[in-house]
């Protein structure tokens, strides 16, 4: 019995023995395979750093205001007899645009032109008998003082016929017509606005403390709609005296020409303000940024060797400090030489020393003034 039973223990010390050595065969084998083992190489898009002139702005938000912009209203009561423009058209300075019904004031007109031709006659009957001294001077003084009564009835009557026909004030585009014939407009009903777009005003708010940078003249630059429409240039015409109490900043209004009229009235624009000399500064697109609450970084790619000794092109983490960004583009103070070859896409699956790629055959966007396609 005991000898059956040593025979089992070493036939079970034999077995245990022989799946110990394969399972450690197979171990060493896993261990030396994954030694040799290295991981594929990341797919990058690249930029070269290099140096760009940037200038030193002050960013704001604006909007447009017309330089002669107004919305023309009727002057006196009456019902329109006439429409002389069309709406969203070009119209000239002194056009007619809008006659109101003037059959009564021009009766009186007539009415008073008979008593001002009747008074003209007693009046140079009057001169003669005069200068024969056949009435006396209080007399004489009397018919023309008559005259002159007569004389300012009539211009009277014609001034309240003009005031009922609107003309431009000044050359430009009308807007849409809010009076049709026949309709009653009481004194202050608006009948179109009028708007001058060959220079326009933009007006904008900038910090108190960049008030020292501001002077009349400097150059402004600003876009709309994302940048879609401009860049315009214009100069900078106005700067308020007061400093607004509540939002401690200062209006400033700048002047732009406006070619093809692509700036209207009421539009929020984006300006720029250049307050300074340009600066020399390694523009990268803001996708080359690793943002990270330690430090901000970008990925760099050199030659590096691997355990193996072999050469390959690799990735090291540099640390940069930034300055303002522009467009696509984000200033990189410190950190980046120009010449050095810095990913811009797929920074986020990169580690110190891995291995790359590049494929620049789609690169993500990389400008000052980008016009986005969907904007």
């Amino acid at each position: 019995m005991n000898k059956r039973m040593i025979q089992m223990v070493a036939a079970v010390i034999v077995v245990v023995a022989s799946l110990a050595f394969v399972k450690y065969q197979q171990i060493s084998a896993a261990m030396a395979g994954g030694k040799s083992f290295s991981m594929p190489p990341e797919a990058v898009t690249t930029v070269v750093a290099a140096r760009s002139e940037w200038a030193t702005t002050l960013d704001a938000v604006g909007s447009i205001a017309p330089v002669q912009g107004v919305t023309l209203s009727a002057d006196l009561p009456g019902v329109v007899d006439g429409v002389g423009f069309v709406s969203g058209t070009h119209v000239d300075k002194d056009q007619v645009l809008l006659t109101l019904d003037t059959r009564q004031e021009r009766a009186s007109l007539a009415s008073a032109e008979a008593r001002l031709e009747l008074a003209r006659l007693s009046l140079e009957r009057s001169k003669k008998l005069l200068a024969q001294n056949a009435i006396a001077q209080s007399e004489y003084d009397i018919v023309s003082a008559s005259y002159k009564e007569a004389d300012a009835a009539t211009q009277e009557m014609q001034a309240a016929i003009d005031r009922k026909t609107i003309r431009a004030p000044f050359s430009g585009f009308a807007g849409i017509r809010q009076v049709n014939v026949g309709q009653y407009l009481r004194s202050g009903d608006p009948v179109v606005p009028l708007q001058s777009l060959e220079s326009v005003y933009v007006n904008f708010s900038v910090p108190q403390q960049s008030l020292a940078a501001l002077h009349p003249g400097a150059v402004v630059h600003a876009t709309a709609n994302n940048g879609t429409i401009g860049p315009f240039e214009g100069r900078v015409t106005a700067i308020d005296p007061v400093v607004n109490d509540a939002t401690r900043n200062v209006s400033v209004q700048a002047t732009f020409q406006n070619p093809g009229g692509r700036l209207r009235a009421g539009m929020y624009v984006t300006v720029a303000v250049v307050v300074g000399n340009s600066d020399q500064v390694v523009a990268l697109p803001t996708s080359a940024i690793n943002y990270a609450p330690y430090g901000n970084s970008v990925f760099i790619i050199e030659d590096m060797k691997g355990p193996d000794g072999k050469s390959y092109r690799g990735v090291r983490q540099q640390f940069v400090k930034l300055g303002r960004s522009q467009g696509d583009q984000v200033a990189v103070v410190d950190g980046v030489q120009p010449g050095q070859e810095v990913v811009t896409s797929g920074v986020f699956k990169l580690r110190p020393g891995a291995a790359v790629q590049v494929n620049n055959k789609t690169q993500p966007s990389n400008s000052p003034l980008p016009r986005p396609e969907d904007s």
